[in-house]
């Protein structure tokens, strides 16, 4: 019962230590104090581009050129393939999926999509209709 009450009296210690550590003031590396309100984030428009968007290098993920905000992409199911799979891409005017999502990590060809390969938007990003943070000076050579 003694051990039971020392670890019950220790962790009400330790609740009040972080109270009261929580309570000072603590600011950024630019000065700001973390407790101010942050700006609210704004939504952006997607755009929608017909045809698409260029590519910046070579194997380079394509952009989504369309508003992505209803789909829903789970394990359940992939809004995406409605229009880009192998059966439907043809009907609806839309890029197949590529090849190379049908292969395993191993290199084995699959008959349906690469697990791996299956959320879409770990590496296709819809644009946003927002101007540049810095000017973009890529060459191509």
């Amino acid at each position: 019962m003694n051990r039971q009450f020392a670890a019950m009296l220790f962790g009400i210690a330790m609740l009040c230590a972080a109270l009261g550590a929580a309570a000072e003031e603590v600011s950024s590396l630019r000065g700001h104090a973390l407790t101010d309100a942050s700006d609210p984030v704004l939504n952006k428009q997607t755009l929608a581009v017909p045809g698409g968007f260029q590519v910046g290098w070579e194997e380079q993920p394509p952009m989504i050129p369309h508003p992505i905000d209803k789909y829903s992409i789970d394990l359940r199911q992939n809004g995406c393939l409605k229009c880009h799979s192998q059966a439907t891409f043809e009907a609806n005017n839309a890029p197949k999926v590529a090849d190379s999502h049908f292969y395993d990590r191993d290199g084995n060809r699959l008959d349906a999509l690469a697990p791996r390969r299956y959320f879409c938007t770990q590496c296709h990003a819809p644009q946003a209709g927002a101007m540049p943070l810095v000017e973009n000076v890529f060459e191509r050579r």
